[in-house]
């Protein structure tokens, strides 16, 4: 008995019988794997155009921001207890964040 093929339909997440001779149609969605493709038309919150991976990492740099991929797993299991307890309600920063906040808005009220 010969060996009976299927495929998956993005969309619809159904299965389809097909011939042995069945070639995968390369969609552009896998493109994003091969280069910089993702980047294309892309522009940060602020309207800043970050169409590039070096205009990226350049708005990135300027602004004091960074990815998740920058911290290794490491740095996520270290810091769990610390977030748990944020979370849950306990910041020792809070106190200072209300009383910063509180002098701001005084400030613009003045």
């Amino acid at each position: 008995m010969p060996k009976r093929r299927f495929v998956q339909d993005r969309e619809t997440l159904e299965f389809h019988e097909v011939s042995n001779d069945y070639v995968p149609d390369v969609g552009n969605t896998d493109s994003a794997l091969w280069g910089d493709r993702h980047y294309d038309g892309v522009r940060a919150s602020d309207g800043t155009d970050i169409s590039t991976r070096s205009k990226h990492r350049e708005y990135m740099k300027r602004h004091g921001l960074t990815t998740v991929d920058d911290f290794g797993h490491n740095y996520w299991s270290q810091h769990a207890a610390k977030r748990e307890a944020i979370a849950s309600g306990v910041d020792p920063n809070r106190k200072q964040v209300i009383a910063q906040a509180i002098a701001q808005l005084q400030e613009k009220g003045r």
